[in-house]
Protein backbone atom coordinates (compact mmCIF):
# COMPACT_ATOMS: atom_id res chain seq x y z
CA UNK A 1 0.00 0.00 0.00
CA UNK A 2 1.24 3.33 -0.60
CA UNK A 3 1.10 6.69 0.88
CA UNK A 4 -1.37 9.04 -0.59
CA UNK A 5 -1.95 12.29 1.16
CA UNK A 6 0.37 13.75 4.02
CA UNK A 7 -0.83 13.60 8.18
CA UNK A 8 -1.48 17.34 7.74
CA UNK A 9 -3.25 17.36 5.16
CA UNK A 10 -5.59 14.47 6.61
CA UNK A 11 -5.63 16.37 9.70
CA UNK A 12 -7.30 19.77 8.63
CA UNK A 13 -9.98 17.66 6.22
CA UNK A 14 -10.57 15.82 9.46
CA UNK A 15 -11.15 19.51 11.28
CA UNK A 16 -13.10 20.67 8.40
CA UNK A 17 -15.27 17.29 8.52
CA UNK A 18 -15.78 18.08 12.04
CA UNK A 19 -16.19 22.10 11.72
CA UNK A 20 -19.32 21.59 8.91
CA UNK A 21 -20.66 18.71 11.47
CA UNK A 22 -21.15 21.28 14.04
CA UNK A 23 -22.16 23.75 11.79
CA UNK A 24 -25.01 21.53 10.33
CA UNK A 25 -26.02 19.62 12.70
CA UNK A 26 -28.50 21.65 15.22
CA UNK A 27 -28.52 18.96 18.11
CA UNK A 28 -25.25 17.20 20.30
CA UNK A 29 -23.75 20.65 21.26
CA UNK A 30 -22.69 20.90 24.78
CA UNK A 31 -20.67 22.96 27.26
CA UNK A 32 -19.45 22.60 31.06
CA UNK A 33 -17.39 23.99 33.44
CA UNK A 34 -13.91 24.73 32.05
CA UNK A 35 -14.07 23.57 28.90
CA UNK A 36 -12.05 26.45 27.54
CA UNK A 37 -9.01 25.12 30.43
CA UNK A 38 -9.03 21.96 28.96
CA UNK A 39 -9.04 23.32 25.04
CA UNK A 40 -6.04 25.17 25.94
CA UNK A 41 -3.84 22.46 27.95
CA UNK A 42 -4.79 20.30 24.67
CA UNK A 43 -3.79 22.47 22.34
CA UNK A 44 -0.64 23.18 24.41
CA UNK A 45 -0.31 19.52 24.94
CA UNK A 46 -0.26 18.92 21.25
CA UNK A 47 2.08 21.22 20.51
CA UNK A 48 4.61 21.04 22.84
CA UNK A 49 4.41 16.81 22.42
CA UNK A 50 4.87 17.63 18.63
CA UNK A 51 7.67 19.74 18.62
CA UNK A 52 9.91 17.37 20.95
CA UNK A 53 9.10 14.49 18.75
CA UNK A 54 10.35 16.09 15.90
CA UNK A 55 13.34 17.64 17.52
CA UNK A 56 14.38 14.12 18.58
CA UNK A 57 14.18 12.74 14.58
CA UNK A 58 15.99 15.55 13.97
CA UNK A 59 19.04 14.58 16.63
CA UNK A 60 19.00 10.96 15.48
CA UNK A 61 19.18 12.31 11.80
CA UNK A 62 16.50 10.40 10.64
CA UNK A 63 13.66 11.71 8.21
CA UNK A 64 10.33 13.54 9.69
CA UNK A 65 8.77 12.71 6.36
CA UNK A 66 5.75 10.70 6.58
CA UNK A 67 5.43 10.46 2.81
CA UNK A 68 8.87 8.60 2.55
CA UNK A 69 8.95 5.94 5.76
CA UNK A 70 11.79 3.94 3.52
CA UNK A 71 14.05 6.78 4.17
CA UNK A 72 14.39 6.46 7.85
CA UNK A 73 17.79 5.39 8.96
CA UNK A 74 17.17 5.18 12.82
CA UNK A 75 14.64 3.69 15.16
CA UNK A 76 14.01 6.33 17.47
CA UNK A 77 13.05 4.67 20.61
CA UNK A 78 14.03 7.17 23.55
CA UNK A 79 12.25 9.87 25.38
CA UNK A 80 8.52 9.95 23.98
CA UNK A 81 8.98 7.19 21.75
CA UNK A 82 9.34 5.24 25.29
CA UNK A 83 5.81 5.88 25.71
CA UNK A 84 4.20 5.79 22.50
CA UNK A 85 5.47 4.54 18.90
CA UNK A 86 3.43 7.86 16.96
CA UNK A 87 3.85 10.62 19.38
CA UNK A 88 3.27 13.21 16.30
CA UNK A 89 0.15 11.42 15.49
CA UNK A 90 -0.63 11.24 19.07
CA UNK A 91 -0.36 15.06 19.37
CA UNK A 92 -2.50 15.54 15.91
CA UNK A 93 -5.05 14.08 17.87
CA UNK A 94 -5.02 15.86 21.10
CA UNK A 95 -5.45 18.37 18.26
CA UNK A 96 -8.56 17.67 16.87
CA UNK A 97 -9.66 16.75 20.60
CA UNK A 98 -9.26 20.11 21.30
CA UNK A 99 -10.53 21.63 18.49
CA UNK A 100 -14.33 19.07 19.52
CA UNK A 101 -14.54 20.75 21.93
CA UNK A 102 -13.94 23.98 21.22
CA UNK A 103 -16.72 23.51 18.72
CA UNK A 104 -18.68 21.72 21.40
CA UNK A 105 -20.67 18.87 19.23
CA UNK A 106 -20.66 15.41 20.73
CA UNK A 107 -20.70 14.11 17.32
CA UNK A 108 -17.75 15.38 16.48
CA UNK A 109 -16.12 12.67 18.87
CA UNK A 110 -17.31 10.13 15.97
CA UNK A 111 -15.18 11.58 13.32
CA UNK A 112 -12.19 11.38 15.74
CA UNK A 113 -12.52 7.97 15.87
CA UNK A 114 -12.37 8.25 11.83
CA UNK A 115 -9.42 9.91 12.52
CA UNK A 116 -7.62 7.32 14.24
CA UNK A 117 -8.82 4.84 11.86
CA UNK A 118 -8.07 6.64 8.95
CA UNK A 119 -4.18 6.75 10.34
CA UNK A 120 -4.26 3.66 11.67
CA UNK A 121 -5.37 2.10 8.32
CA UNK A 122 -3.42 4.42 5.56
CA UNK A 123 -0.96 5.79 7.76
CA UNK A 124 0.88 4.24 10.47
CA UNK A 125 0.33 0.37 9.20
CA UNK A 126 2.24 1.53 6.38
CA UNK A 127 5.31 2.81 8.08
CA UNK A 128 5.58 0.09 10.41
CA UNK A 129 5.94 -2.30 7.39
CA UNK A 130 8.79 -0.20 6.14
CA UNK A 131 10.18 0.13 9.70
CA UNK A 132 9.50 -3.76 10.28
CA UNK A 133 11.52 -4.34 6.94
CA UNK A 134 14.50 -2.06 7.94
CA UNK A 135 14.93 -2.57 11.62
CA UNK A 136 13.47 -6.48 12.00
CA UNK A 137 13.72 -7.66 15.53
CA UNK A 138 14.34 -4.85 16.89
CA UNK A 139 11.61 -3.12 15.62
CA UNK A 140 9.45 -6.16 16.39
CA UNK A 141 10.84 -5.84 20.05
CA UNK A 142 10.07 -2.32 20.25
CA UNK A 143 6.44 -2.50 19.29
CA UNK A 144 6.00 -5.45 22.15
CA UNK A 145 7.12 -3.10 24.91
CA UNK A 146 5.34 -0.09 23.46
CA UNK A 147 1.93 0.77 22.28
CA UNK A 148 1.03 2.46 18.92
CA UNK A 149 -0.83 6.00 20.53
CA UNK A 150 -0.52 6.04 24.35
Amino acid sequence: MKLKLPPVVVLVLFALLMFFCAKVLPFGYFNFLRQTYLIYFLLGLSICIGIWAVIQFYKEKTTVDPMKPDKVSNLVTSGLYRYSRNPMYLAMLFMLIGFALWLGNAFNFLILAGFVHYMNKFQIFVEEEVLHKHFGKAYKTYCTKVRRWM
